[in-house]
């Protein structure tokens, strides 16, 4: 009875005990305050399989209104394209009250939000991109760049690396933290303009890392990083260094000597195929958060601290680049 994991456990047990102890059937049916055919239950249970036959086990609840294949089929597509349904936009209620009227599918707002949690889908505000001025054209575009980087990863003799620069403040914005519910957590700030600068490329299939931590960004500074990373990747015999990179003014500057690194632009507008980007997310996030300073040397000393760590965990580099791909 100590060693029970919840009271219905400890009411059946008690029940047994009294028993054994010499009290009357009926005394245990009355302190137990259940019937006496539950009771005796409980005594052909003991009997038979011992005190595991008295130990409670959770019912497993009424059965799911759709599976995983119906969710997929009929629910993701308009989560996906919400055009399809003639919306621009949902939330969980509008959805609800659309697969209620449209598809006869009486879904409560929690048991939607399972179905979209259990295919990996989350709340995230959109990040602001211009428009492609031809969007068809654009499309196709990446589509075909989108197969061309598929054949490259899977060729044995190419070494593929994503490179991109990224901005950390010593004064960076608030992030969300757990704290005790009804509580009003709070951030100093300095107000200052604290920023150092990463240019960094990564190798998804073996979590190297190559990057710099550098006070801006232009084409000198860039040629600084291709140095360094012919150094660290060396050329070898039957194998292509690739660099893919967005389409930033200092990436095609024509001085520049790449030395055995080929270069590979993304198409416009098309920051979301470079997985660095979930890299740099990664770092802030798990490493930067929280962290303030109004001194450019106490920052530039914390990046260097977080990159080491990165350079010393290969499999969380390569974790954060299977959660970009998915």
């Amino acid at each position: 009875m100590d060693c029970s994991p919840d009271g219905k456990s400890v009411r059946r047990l008690h029940a047994i005990h009294l028993l054994l102890i010499g009290v009357s059937f009926a005394h245990v049916v009355r302190n137990s305050r259940r019937s006496e055919r539950t009771v005796r239950l409980w005594v052909e249970r003991f009997n038979s399989m011992g005190i595991d036959g008295l130990v409670y086990r959770p019912r497993s609840g009424r059965p799911r209104k759709l599976g995983g294949e119906a969710v997929a089929s009929t629910i993701l597509p308009v989560v996906d394209d919400p055009s399809l349904a003639n919306h621009t936009h949902w939330t969980v209620t509008k959805l609800c009250g659309w697969l209620r009227e449209e598809k006869q599918l009486d879904l409560s707002y929690r048991t939607l939000v399972r179905y979209l949690h259990e295919h990996g889908y989350a709340r995230r505000i959109p990040r602001r991109m211009p428009e492609p001025p031809d969007r068809d054209a654009w499309e196709d575009r990446r589509e075909s760049f989108c197969g061309e980087l598929l054949g490259m990863l899977e060729d044995p003799a190419c070494e593929v690396f994503f490179g991109d620069e990224a901005g950390f403040e010593g004064d960076p914005r608030p992030r969300q933290k757990w704290v005790k519910r009804g509580s009003r957590p709070t951030q100093g700030y300095y107000g200052g303009h604290v920023r150092q600068n990463v240019v960094g490329a990564v190798n998804p299939s073996s979590g190297q890392l190559v990057s710099l931590i550098v006070p801006h960004c232009d084409t000198e500074v860039f040629q600084v990083f291709l140095d360094t990373m012919a150094a660290e990747v060396p050329e070898r015999e039957g194998k292509r260094v690739l660099l893919v990179l967005d389409n930033a003014s200092w990436h095609k500057t024509k001085r520049l000597t790449w030395h055995h690194i080929v270069p590979v632009f993304l198409p416009p507008y098309s920051p979301d195929l470079n997985p660095i980007e979930r890299l740099w997310q990664h770092l802030k996030s798990h490493y930067m958060a929280g962290y303030i300073t109004k001194r450019g040397e106490e920052l530039n000393d914390k990046l260097f601290e977080s990159l080491r760590a990165l350079l010393d965990r290969p499999e969380t580099i390569r974790s954060a680049y299977r959660t970009h791909s998915q």
